[in-house]
């Protein structure tokens, strides 16, 4: 077959959307070599992180006419130019990776997206008006054109259905893995030297993710405050920061435990697993998610997890993680007791954890999606 893909947060972003394209080219490339992928994509961009999936025979790079880039009107491209341009008519499948899809693409591609999540549907009031609008238009749009839909998590599938009126025969879910780097077992020279740099505590309680108010890491601090002082722990907060941070800080101050938070901004992706394998519990209370990819990192990284119910981390964790109440403090409190004093817990949890992580392989979500590329 030939596939192709919007690429444009494959070579721009290298966080979720992105990490998300990447790990779908990257494991259908290589375990379904026989198919034929386009990358189409406004702007081309040089990274290690891009340059071994782009090495591959079977990959091929699709980019504007030199007309859109002079005239700066590549995301006119993006949107109209692509289902024109000679290497469309050649495609079977069209798989638009973030939630949208071109328009008019010819009748003889299947036309495919993936949706993440309708957080912005659900939480309007955490986004800009402008910003929902746009967004619930390009999906609606996109799932409307769509031949098939894949949604992360059967929480993402549940959401499409009940907010966009979607027949959910049309929707297949397929989880998302985590970077091969997690998969690697960081050395205890390593670990300490990352600790160094990072200037970090022996000890400490991670959490990943924008520091923002859905990703609720105010109740952690919370929780902290309710601990034992003899087990009171760092908590290490990685992610991009915003306005939400000062409340977070605040908070801290309030309850007198401001000595025991530290953030983190700029964390080199390299230097992620050391961080994850150094740590003696993830933490990730977050309001709502479509899936909650920093819970496989954890999983993968060994590390017991504790997560908050009410959306998909009982997806992402399994019966592997513990779960609380994202607005019960005392919960989590109680629960970071438990892990931190019961070893054989802590044990069991990590071993329950590498067993479920086999859902995310790359090699079943490349089969599953060869799978649906064929169906349709």
């Amino acid at each position: 077959m030939k596939i192709g893909f919007d690429a444009k947060r494959f070579f721009s972003n290298f966080t979720g959307l992105g990490n998300y394209s990447r790990f779908v080219i990257r494991a259908l490339s290589e375990y379904a070599p026989e198919n034929s992928y386009f990358l189409f994509t406004p702007k081309l961009k040089s990274h290690p992180e891009l340059n071994s999936i782009l090495s591959r025979e079977n990959i091929k790079i699709v980019i504007p006419p030199p007309a859109y880039s002079f005239f700066g009107l590549t995301s006119v491209w993006r949107t109209w130019g692509i289902s024109k341009s000679a290497h469309t008519k050649d495609l079977e499948v069209y798989h638009g990776l973030s939630q949208e899809l071109p328009v008019h693409l010819p009748a003889t591609v299947k036309k495919i997206v993936t949706v993440h999540d309708l957080i912005f549907i659900r939480y309007p009031q955490l986004y800009k008006s402008i910003d929902t609008a746009i967004y619930r238009t390009k999906v609606q749009a996109a799932c409307r054109q769509a031949d098939s839909i894949i949604a992360i998590s059967r929480q993402t599938k549940d959401d499409i259905v009940h907010f966009l009126k979607t027949d959910p025969r049309k929707i297949d879910v397929v989880y998302q893995g985590c970077h091969p780097n997690f998969k690697k077992k960081v050395s205890t020279d390593v670990k300490a030297s990352i600790k160094l740099k990072y200037k970090l505590p022996q000890k400490y309680i991670l959490t990943v993710g924008t520091i923002e108010e859905r990703k609720n890491v105010v109740l952690l601090v919370k929780a902290l405050a309710l601990l034992p002082v003899d087990l009171r722990m760092h908590i290490l907060i990685i992610g991009r920061p915003t306005v939400f941070k000062k409340r977070i800080i605040e908070h801290a101050m309030q309850l007198r435990v401001s000595q025991w938070i530290l953030f983190l901004h700029d964390v080199s992706f390299t230097d992620l697993p050391a961080i994850y394998q150094g740590a003696e519990v993830f933490v990730y209370p977050s309001l709502f998610e479509g899936f909650g990819i920093p819970v496989v990192e954890a999983l993968e990284s060994a590390v017991p997890v504790i997560a908050a119910s009410g959306s998909c981390l009982g997806e992402a964790g399994g019966s592997s993680a513990l779960y609380v109440n994202p607005e019960n403090e005392r919960e989590l409190a109680d629960q970071l007791i438990r892990v931190f004093s019961d070893a054989a817990l802590r044990e069991q949890m990590i071993a329950a954890g590498l067993t479920h992580i086999a859902k995310f392989e790359p090699d079943v979500i490349a089969r599953q999606l060869v799978d649906i590329y064929t169906k349709v």
